[in-house]
């Protein structure tokens, strides 16, 4: 498999409809979840949405809150081997929870999910500043 360049990896990412979100545990330890996202420049934006949760108080939430150190994964398998890829965005992020600034972010998620011009979601939105594209 060949190595993506930085814009490679973005595009690829940007183009793919799910990545897992990585924060990181209070004692260290990995936490990883599916996430729906929108991307602007080296921006990834992530809200909480209606899907089913076991809880509105998110571990993904408080992981940043401590540590705004932050990975997202997006890839693609086939039975192919030769098509397959990973691209990969490591930031910082924080959570926004006043209705101006997650305007913005809602309104691109929106434009990229039809569920979500039906039923927008109520937020907090994680804003993550990307620091690198691998």
């Amino acid at each position: 498999m060949t190595q993506l360049t930085a814009g490679e990896a973005r595009a690829r990412f940007a183009a793919a409809p799910v990545a897992r979100l990585a924060t990181i545990t209070p004692d260290g330890g990995p936490h990883i979840v599916p996430v729906t996202f929108a991307i602007e420049d080296d921006r990834v934006f992530v809200a909480v949405d209606a899907k089913p949760k076991s809880t509105r108080d998110l571990a993904r939430l408080r992981n940043i809150s401590a540590n705004p150190r932050v990975a997202l994964l997006a890839d693609h398998y086939e039975e192919d081997w030769a098509a397959l890829w990973w691209a990969r965005a490591d930031g910082e992020a924080r959570v926004v929870s006043a209705q101006a600034e997650m305007a913005w972010p809602i309104t691109l998620l929106a434009r990229r999910y039809r569920q979500y011009r039906a039923a927008p979601p109520a937020g907090p939105v994680i804003t993550v500043t990307v620091l690198r594209w691998s």
